[in-house]
């Protein structure tokens, strides 16, 4: 036993304690092996065998797990994805010419907000870090840095209302890992955990402001962060040069696809904040199961990785301005009209690789040989794509093709450079196509030719000695050797000198193949590691394109936003919105985006008309499962739709831009902080009330449903009397309520409007028709939706019962006054007047055998019948 750890486990606690909260995965030889703690970890989290050896720093036993070094990226990612932070500690040195032992060092750290590798990227879509850095009392600067595509933009929130604006921008974003302060001490990092998100403590420094910007300017290349309209954002500042310079470190690079950085104000766009984003099911639905029932996933048709994060980049930040929304709907229209170029161009999209993602790895200098086989095979479709459009297209195509530059540099470059089927990683050889460089043409000679004079120097020596098994063969302790078997060793020349015995026999070797070895072996390492060297300096000279790689890229993104929402426009019958600085919003025939793709029976539309200044509030009641939430929050996607830029489902829609939706629908508790449902509503609708505009859009479905029928019909009447105020304009509302007794309000208010959805009551069984009509009611029909919930039938009989005792009590001795205006579609029954005779009379036609003047001499006549006038005079 040693007095201590050997040189190679000093290395690793080294490593371990710069770097306590990671898992290391230490180099030695063909694996990645972890110790200790790490190693438990791994061995439980990835399920391979926890073995031990040798001795810790206590003399106990050393945990030990590991993973072979070419199959590591599959297991980093697992680990990342679940949380972890992976730092990677390579051997930097060759192990065959290492003097004692080899030199090591960390040369890269894993965090789940900075993954650049396309192998642990779990999708195309945007993977974001986020930075959150103290700015001014109650306000927080934001930074969100996608590292594999070099997108960056900063942003602020406030602490207010359990740091709601905060968590609507990380449901929106969706970043997987946040860094804030060592020294923060707000319980928003576990908001944040309860959202899914890893929150790493960074060192308080990189958050000073004065640093931030000395460094952020550095990057950019710049002496102000003026032109990024930021200057005036202290804690934004901060928060970006944090996540940049955490983003090196890990990366152990400088990074140089990061160019700039955008700024995102909330008023420059429609506000979604968490709590909308989720009940209206934008990009993830509202339990969790997948994004199949999503608004993006029903927009979302792109061919391209760049595409899809435009889509939700737009989905998720509608805008607020009518000029730049009319624009980009004059590109969708264009291509809408356009089939046989938005059909063309969808096609030559769906060959396009993520450029953006592969020039962020040619900046960071980890991209593949494949990665630039398919960066050039997509750059040679670029001015196929540009030959698709004539004439004159609106202007944000034009600027989008316009941005698509000219890269046949790029393209000459790699295709003389890279052979036509490569490897996928670099260091696995063979990837420079011959004849772009001579002396790795000539090593490359020499090792094939050598290799081919052991295949003849071992038929030589066959025929040479007489022994027919004679084999010629390689490992890497004693390079070649010639192996005789025992039966056969009588026959071995004198000269053979003996290298090794083994069970079947011996090995040999002799002068002549030991220097051939030696050329041989010298021949493959040159030409590995020129090999090698080229592709680096490939790499470098590609590095410089990077920022024109990016415009194009976003520029296929955009393209591909314009044309799938022209696509799907033409697929579902989707029309152009009307945009107005106004406070109407008139939908005919409107429909659910996502709801009428998973019907089995049509879809049935229905009509709205809202404004802020007559039909302010509409007054929803009916029964349930009547079709009130889907209506309402198909009102809101209509509108969101409209704003990013999309046609709508609808035959005709007019939309006055909304400056913020608000949602409260469902119910949820949040168990996480200990809030009840009834909490929970009523927290949401704080924020309702204590935000709203005149430009707003509300939904509220079920308001007070979450305490006593009197408390809840008093909050219900009360929230309505304060969104419709005083003032000549409020915000448009949609108020889905079972309390009935506000329909009253409609009486009192003059912006109130009832509504409700119809039904056909058979008497023993109700029908919903899904169809919004003028007028309320005071039934809900909970009974029945119970029954077709399968509630056992004793249940829901003596419910009827109950429900029948209560409505005789109420009854009033006098005659009363109707107070709702439903109209009950009733199946005719005994005591219901005679048939129309016109109806009486078009059973009995015979069209088959009426001449055409018959006909419409009997049409005249039923139609006078319809309207009363009697039989014609003759």
């Amino acid at each position: 036993m040693t007095d201590g750890p050997t040189p190679a486990m000093r290395q690793y606690y080294s490593v371990k304690a710069r770097y306590p909260d990671g898992i290391v995965f230490f180099r030695m030889g063909d694996f990645y092996e972890t110790f200790g703690e790490d190693a438990g970890v791994v061995a439980r989290e990835l399920d391979i065998t926890l073995t031990a050896r040798g001795r810790d720093k206590n003399g106990d036993r050393m945990p030990l797990a590991g993973v072979p070094h070419h199959a590591a990226d599959g297991y980093i990612a697992r680990l990342v994805n679940k949380g972890y932070k992976v730092v990677i500690c390579d051997q930097v040195e060759d192990p065959k010419t290492a003097k004692g032992v080899v030199k090591r060092e960390v040369t890269r750290v894993i965090t789940p907000g900075t993954l650049i590798d396309s192998t642990m990227l779990g999708s195309a879509g945007a993977h974001y870090l986020m930075a959150i850095a103290p700015d001014r009392k109650g306000t927080f600067g934001l930074a969100f840095l996608d590292v594999s595509t070099g997108e960056f933009f900063v942003s602020s929130g406030s602490a207010s209302r359990g740091y709601a604006e905060i968590i609507s921008e990380v449901v929106r974003y969706r970043p997987t890992e946040a860094i804030v302060p060592e020294s923060f001490s707000e319980p928003l990092p576990e908001r944040l955990e309860t959202l899914g998100v890893t929150v790493s403590r960074y060192r308080d420094d990189a958050f000073n402001v004065d640093a931030a910007h000395k460094h952020l300017c550095e990057q950019f290349g710049t002496t102000t962060l003026d032109g990024y309209g930021c200057a005036q954002m202290p804690g934004a500042i901060a928060a970006a040069g944090a996540a940049l310079r955490y983003a090196q470190e890990t990366q152990q690079s400088p990074l140089p696809h990061i160019t700039g950085l955008s700024t995102r104000i909330p008023s420059g766009n429609m506000v979604l904040d968490a709590i909308t984003l989720r009940n209206l099911e934008i990009t993830t639905g509202i339990r969790g199961e997948g994004d199949g029932s999503t608004l993006l996933a029903a927009l979302d048709v792109t061919e391209t990785s760049m595409g899809s994060r435009t889509m939700r980049s737009f989905l998720i930040s509608p805008l607020i301005r009518k000029e730049a929304i009319e624009e980009r709907l004059d590109a969708v229209e264009w291509f809408f009209n356009n089939t046989l170029e938005r059909q063309a161009l969808r096609e030559s999209l769906s060959n396009f690789a993520d450029i953006e993602r592969i020039a962020g790895r040619i900046a960071y200098g980890n991209a593949g040989p494949r990665d630039l086989a398919t960066l050039r095979e997509s750059l040679e479709s670029i001015p196929d794509v540009k030959a698709l459009f004539s004439g004159d297209p609106p202007a944000l195509i034009r600027e989008a093709l316009d941005a698509m530059n000219d890269h046949s540099g790029i393209i000459d470059l790699i295709g003389r450079a890279i052979v036509d089927d490569p490897p996928a990683l670099a260091k696995s050889g063979g990837m420079i196509r011959e004849g772009f460089n001579a002396k790795l043409d000539e090593l490359r000679h020499l090792a094939t030719t050598g290799k081919d004079w052991i295949v003849e120097f071992q038929q030589q020596e066959r025929e040479r000695t007489g022994i027919k098994s004679l084999k010629v063969g390689y490992n890497r302790v004693f390079g070649y050797y010639i192996e005789v078997t025992k039966p056969n060793l009588h026959l071995v020349p004198p000269e053979y000198e003996r290298r090794q015995t083994t069970a079947n026999g011996e090995r040999y070797t002799i002068p002549d193949l030991r220097e051939k070895e030696a050329m041989i072996a010298t021949a493959e390492d040159r030409l590995s590691a020129l090999e090698a060297e080229i592709y680096a300096e490939l790499i470098r000279t590609l590095a410089a394109e990077v920022p024109g790689l990016q415009a194009t890229a976003r520029a296929v993104g955009l393209l591909d936003v314009y044309s799938a929402l022209a696509e799907v426009a033409a697929r579902y019958g989707y029309t152009r919105p009307v945009i107005e600085e106004s406070g109407r919003i008139v939908i005919r025939d409107g429909r659910h985006p996502v709801v009428e793709r998973n019907l089995p029976v049509p879809f049935v539309p229905n009509d709205t008309e809202l404004d802020s200044t007559d039909n302010q509030i509409m007054i929803i009641t009916g029964a349930n499962m009547a079709g009130k939430s889907t209506y309402m929050r198909a009102v809101a996607l209509c509108c969101i739709m409209a704003q990013m830029g999309s046609f709508v489902p609808a035959r005709h829609a007019t939309i006055g831009i909304v400056d913020r939706v608000f949602t409260r629908v469902g119910a949820f508790d949040d168990l996480a902080s200990g809030q009840s449902t009834f909490m929970v509503e009523m927290l949401e609708l704080a924020n309702i009330l204590n935000n709203v505009t005149p430009q707003s859009l509300i939904i509220l479905d079920e308001i007070g449903r979450g305490t006593s029928t009197l408390d809840g019909c008093a909050i219900a009447r009360a929230v309505v009397e304060f969104l419709h105020g005083r003032a000549v304009a409020g915000p448009r509302t949609l108020f889905a309520t079972h309390f009935h007794d506000l329909i009253d309000l409609e009486g009192t208010h003059k912006r109130v409007k009832n509504f409700h959805f119809a039904v056909r009551d058979t008497g023993d069984d109700v029908v919903f028709l899904r169809k919004i009509i003028p007028g309320a009611t005071d039934r809900s029909y909970g009974i029945h939706v119970a029954r077709l919930a399968g509630v056992p039938k004793k249940v829901t009989d003596r419910a009827m019962e109950i429900l029948k005792e209560a409505a005789a009590r109420e009854i009033p001795a006098g005659p009363r006054a109707p107070r709702y205006t439903q109209m009950l579609l009733i199946d005719p029954g005994e005591g219901v007047a005679e048939e129309n005779p016109a109806i009486k009379e078009l059973k009995c036609l015979n069209p088959n055998e009426m001449t055409p003047i018959d006909a419409l001499n009997t049409l005249c006549r039923l139609q006078r019948l319809v309207n009363g006038d009697g039989e014609e005079k003759r």
